[in-house]
C-alpha cells in the first residue's frame, strides 16, 4: 500500500484476497463494511494502520512478497534489533516496509547480502545441506600459495567441526575466491587463522544466482529473471534444519565460467 496515496476500500479487499471488487462494491452499498468502526462512502481510500473489517472480521492486508539486493558497506550490522544496534542494516536501508536479511556478513566484511519477507526462501538458501553457494573474494595479509588453497578447499577444522569441501582460487598473490554452501560463525576468517593467516578484506560477490553489481551501500529489486531462477534453483530445498555433516565427500569442483564474478 502506498503510504501517501491509499487505497480504494474496494482495490484492498480484493488484494486481500477477500472478494472482488464489484463483490466489495456490494458490501460497501450493505454497510456490511466497517474502517476504524465507521461505514464508510463508496471509494474510500485506507491507510496504514486502518482497520477493516466486514461482518466484524478483521480483513488484513496481504503482504507483497519483497526480494532485494544490498550491497552491505563495511560497519553495518546484519541484525533486525534496532533497539540494540546503532548501525544495524534496518535503518540503514530504510526500507517502507518489513524487511529482513537471508543470512548475515560480519560487521567487518562487506557486499551482497539478500533481503525479503518471505520466510521460506530464507530457510531453503540457509541450510546448509542444500549446497546454496555463497561466492567472496578475500584479501589476506600473506601471499596465498598452492597449500594454503588446497588445505582451504578440502576442509580446516574450527568451532568443533571441519568445514565442507568448497570451491577456492587463488586470484593474485594476496586475493583468492572461495564459494561456501555452510554458513559458519566468521567462518572464512577462522580458517584464514587456523593457517596463519589474517584476512584484511572480505566481500561477498554472488548468493545463488544473484550478482553483486551495485555500488557500495546501495539496493535494488531483484529482477523476475533473478527470482524465477533462484526459485528453480531452490526447487527441492530442505526447509527444516536438519544437522550438518562434518566433512563434505563431495569432490571439489572447479570454477566455471558462469560462476565467476561479472566484471
Amino acid at each position: 500500500m502506498e503510504e501517501n496515496k491509499g487505497i480504494r476500500i474496494n482495490k484492498y479487499l480484493s488484494e486481500a484476497g477477500f472478494c472482488s471488487r464489484r463483490k466489495a462494491d456490494e458490501l460497501i452499498e450493505q454497510k456490511r463494511v466497517t474502517i476504524n468502526g465507521k461505514i464508510p462512502e463508496m471509494g474510500t481510500k485506507i491507510f496504514p494502520n486502518d482497520e477493516v473489517h466486514v461482518d466484524g472480521k478483521l480483513i488484513e492486508a496481504k503482504e507483497k512478497p519483497v526480494y532485494i539486493a544490498f550491497n552491505k558497506p563495511v560497519g553495518i550490522v546484519c541484525t533486525t534489533d534496532t533497539k540494540v544496534e546503532k548501525d544495524n542494516i534496518i535503518d540503514y536501508i530504510n526500507y517502507p516496509t518489513r524487511i529482513f536479511p537471508i543470512g548475515r556478513l560480519d560487521k567487518a566484511s562487506e557486499g551482497l547480502i539478500l533481503l525479503t519477507n518471505d520466510g521460506d526462501i530464507v530457510n531453503k538458501i540457509l541450510r546448509s545441506r542444500n549446497n546454496h553457494g555463497k561466492e567472496y573474494l578475500v584479501k589476506v595479509n600473506r601471499p596465498v600459495t598452492d597449500d594454503f588453497v588446497n588445505r582451504m578447499a578440502n576442509g580446516i577444522k574450527i568451532l568443533d567441526t571441519i568445514t565442507k569441501k568448497c570451491e577456492v582460487e587463488k586470484v593474485t598473490d594476496y586475493d583468492f575466491r572461495i564459494v561456501l554452501t555452510q554458513g559458519l560463525n566468521r567462518q572464512i576468517r577462522r580458517m584464514c587463522e587456523a593457517l596463519g593467516y589474517e584476512v584484511v578484506k572480505l566481500k561477498r560477490i554472488r548468493v545463488l544466482n544473484i550478482q553483486l553489481d551495485l555500488p557500495v551501500g546501495k539496493y535494488r529489486d531483484l529482477t523476475a529473471s533473478e527470482l524465477s531462477t533462484m526459485k528453480e534453483l531452490l526447487k527441492g530445498s530442505n526447509k527444516t534444519n536438519e544437522p550438518q555433516a562434518k566433512a563434505s565427500k563431495k569432490p571439489t569442483r572447479k570454477f566455471s565460467g558462469k560462476n565467476r564474478r561479472k566484471n
